[in-house]
């Protein structure tokens, strides 16, 4: 081997980095993650005997760990370089068991930067390995494994085959069940909201103001506008407070995942894909930590930047404490390496995500900003209502010249007047007032961002396993889905008085649209209503908290890690038992009315999952619901007009064309053939002409084939038979486990090199 040290690394992306900054002396090789973990197929643990896990290495890593084992028998020196979190500990506690690392020749090395003086500095520094980190991670998969090995079989038996529940899963999907059901439950009441047009005696423009009252029905907001005309406006009050706003702490892993939702309109599992390549390439340091805290180079790093490019009147050295629940180790935040360095090369996205975590970086020392806040009440001498105008003038920019932290949900923009020197009794000249009708709003759903927040808020899983979590709960599993919902649609009178004359309009009002959120499906629902049932103690937000800091005492060396997993699986256990020894199906059975023929209307779940039913026995019809469909909430004319599929359209060459609806959604069958419907396409609507186009596009177009990411000559394909990676003529198997969007041009090489090309019956042979 080309030195006499071995540094061991989890991610071939940093392989070449790290190789540069070490030099020849040194020879750099990645574990890819890691290289043994419980069997897939059975339990893997040790019930009786303390819960040791039974690990294997898995026949993807096991050409891995032969290279590994010959070039660590030829080293003088092995350093164990996997990242500084406890699931980095214990890959590298993995690696010296398996490689049977000798203890004198064996240096654990952690840095959280890729730069070459934090890698000579962890050299110069190494230490041994941490158990009481090791053993935390080994709680956590044995817990995790625990409940989704006993819990899964019986949402097989009781629901439906191929379900999973899992410890933070299970949990996170409740969050969203739970608000979906206050929204089900939520009745929109009407209400008019008041706002008028004043415009100041002398002033040219005139301001927006809102009554301090709102009115239940068109007749009081008639009769306050009837009142209002002719009435003369002054001012009641002026107040003017000058105010403070602080810039926000520099970026924690759920922080990051947060604001690249708002900002950026990234998925979770982007913004970690993304951050992974950032921090493989040098440019930020270890993007999964809980830490608020800023080392003192960055510190003084950043106030040179500062002065040198906005004065000493913007600067403001300051270091924020970590505030999140069952913080983890005391790692450094999210900060470019090099805080000189505003902008870097790569695709838009590292480039966006960069830019953010280098603005709110150099924005948490900047100064803060000073703002004059003015309220002022307007006063009519007809009714004794108030109208409220509020002002927001920018006095000394500060830290907000760089950047300013999203919201999750913008409330309406206001308006941000700066108005002269006002005082109390000064003339006020009304130029329209509206009576607007509205109605009050059901909680918000979930977004990815908020979601995350909410876990973090409640203590509930852990930053860095946010982005596996919602993709099980969405692309793996699909008990929720990012949709967007149409909300309900109302008929509405508006009302305006212009000029002393009282005009009425109607509008129509959506109310509950909502875009990117999360929503669950029918099944997400039935899973969620049993777990909850049957599970109580699992699915308690508290109880899922406090195993958390159960893992957090355990990483500090204050609990014994199988001593906290028997405590818990003694009673999960019983009550898995217990449960078994019912052999009834959950049936979910909701009656919806009677159809204008007489028959009873029913919605259902059933093997295919939800349906609508009509009649029995002969006269027995049905249909799938439809996409964002739930039996919780569909009505008798929903169901109706399913029932209205399969429709036949029409004839081609005397085989008949028909439209109906499937578990995958709408489609049309024609003989033996199945074309799907594209979006927007509905299968009660469509006609013979279009149907006949798509069924001619579906005997000519070729098996879909789309492209996840492309490295030059090598591309990752989404084919007919799942994802795998293309170089040139040869096709390459992506190992089990491996995310296919998070593969990195080094990931890719390193897949090409291990394995051999795949055969073309291989992919048939699978199916």
């Amino acid at each position: 081997m080309a030195g006499s040290n071995l540094v061991i690394v989890e991610s071939p992306g940093k392989v070449k980095t790290i190789q540069q900054y070490l030099g020849k002396d040194y020879l750099v090789k990645a574990s890819i993650g890691h290289i043994r973990d419980l069997e897939e197929h059975k339990l893997g643990v040790d019930v009786e005997n303390g819960f040791q896990p039974e690990y294997v290495v898995p026949a993807d890593k096991k050409k891995v760990v032969a290279e590994l084992t010959k070039l660590a028998r030829e080293a003088d020196t092995v350093w164990l370089a996997s990242d500084e979190d406890r699931e980095g500990e214990a890959i590298s506690w993995h690696l010296l068991e398996t490689l049977k690392l000798p203890a004198g020749k064996t240096r654990r090395i952690v840095f959280h930067e890729i730069t070459k003086s934090a890698i000579l500095e962890a050299i110069e520094h190494p230490r041994g390995i941490d158990m009481n980190l090791v053993n935390a991670q080994q709680a956590r998969r044995v817990l995790d494994r625990l409940v989704g090995f006993e819990l899964s079989p019986i949402l097989w038996r009781k629901i439906q085959p191929k379900l999973s529940a899992g410890r933070v899963q299970s949990v996170a999907l409740r969050l969203i069940v739970d608000r979906e059901k206050e929204i089900m439950a939520f009745e929109p009441a009407p209400y008019y909201r008041v706002e008028a047009l004043f415009r100041p005696e002398g002033v040219d423009t005139a301001v927006k103001a809102t009554l301090d009252t709102r009115f239940s029905s068109e007749e009081e907001a008639r009769k306050f506008l009837e009142d209002s005309i002719g009435a003369g406006y002054s001012i009641a009050s002026a107040e003017k407070k000058e105010g403070v706003r602080v810039p926000s702490a520099p970026f924690t892993t759920s922080t990051l995942q947060q604001e690249a939702a708002r900002k950026l309109h990234f998925p979770v599992s982007t913004t970690m894909r993304v951050a992974q390549t950032l921090y493989e390439r040098g440019l930020i340091t270890y993007m999964r930590t809980d830490s608020t805290n800023l080392s003192g180079l960055a510190l003084a790093t950043a106030k040179q930047y500062i002065v040198e490019n906005f004065g000493e009147a913007y600067l403001h050295t300051r270091q924020y404490r970590t505030k999140s629940k069952g913080a983890q180790e005391a790692h450094e935040a999210i900060r470019p390496t090099y805080i000189s360095n505003a902008e870097i090369e790569g695709t838009p996205q590292e480039k966006k995500l960069y830019e953010l975590i280098w603005k709110r970086t150099v924005a948490s020392q900047m100064a803060e900003s000073r703002v004059m806040n003015t309220t002022l009440k307007v006063a009519s001498d007809k009714r004794p209502e108030l109208y409220g105008i509020q002002s927001v003038e920018i006095l000394f920019d500060g830290f907000m010249k760089v950047y300013l932290e999203g919201r999750d949900e913008e409330p309406e923009a206001d308006e941000q007047v700066v108005l002269p020197a006002l005082r109390k009794g000064d003339r006020m000249y009304e130029e329209g007032v509206s009576a607007l009708c509205k109605f009050t709003a059901p909680p918000f759903r979930y977004s990815e961002a908020t979601l995350v927040k909410k876990l973090e808020e409640l203590g509930i899983g852990r930053p860095s396993t946010y982005a596996a979590t919602v993709d099980t709960l969405t692309r793996g599993r699909g008990y929720a889905v990012k949709g967007d919902k149409e909300g309900k649609s109302f008929k509405v009178s508006n009302l305006s008085l212009k000029n002393g004359v009282i005009k009425s309009s109607q509008k129509t009002e959506v109310v509950g649209a909502e875009k990117g959120k999360l929503l669950p499906q029918e099944i997400g629902l039935i899973v969620t209503d049993y777990l909850v049932k049957n599970f109580a103690d699992i699915l308690d937000y508290d109880f899922t908290a406090n195993v958390e800091a159960d893992f957090d005492q355990v990483a500090e060396g204050k609990k014994e890690w199988n001593q906290v997993i028997a405590s818990f699986y003694s009673p999960f256990h019983h009550q898995v038992d217990e449960v078994l020894q019912d052999r009834n199906y959950t049936k979910v059975t909701r009656e919806l009315g009677t159809a204008p023929d007489g028959d009873k209307v029913i919605a259902a779940f059933g093997k295919f999952g939800p349906y609508v039913q009509k009649g029995e026995g002969e006269r027995r019809q049905s249909a799938s619901l439809a996409k964002g469909q739930l039996i919780e909430t569909l009505t008798l004319q929903d169901a109706l007009k399913l029932l209205e599929l399969p429709r036949v359209v029409g004839q081609l060459e005397g085989v008949d064309v028909v439209a109906t609806r499937g578990r995958f959604g709408p489609y049309l069958k024609y003989g033996d053939k199945n074309v799907k419907l594209p979006r927007g396409k509905d299968p009660l609507r469509i006609t013979l002409e279009e149907c006949e186009t798509l069924i001619k596009e579906s005997s000519e177009a070729k098996p879909a084939q789309t492209t996840i990411a492309e490295f030059g000559d090598i591309k990752v394909l989404e084919g007919r038979y799942g994802p795998y990676i293309k170089q040139g003529a040869s096709n390459f198997k992506i190992p089990k486990g491996t995310d296919p969007q998070k593969l990195t041009e080094a990931d890719c090489q390193a897949i090409i090199a291990q394995g051999a090309p795949t055969k073309k019956s291989y992919a048939r042979r699978k199916k």
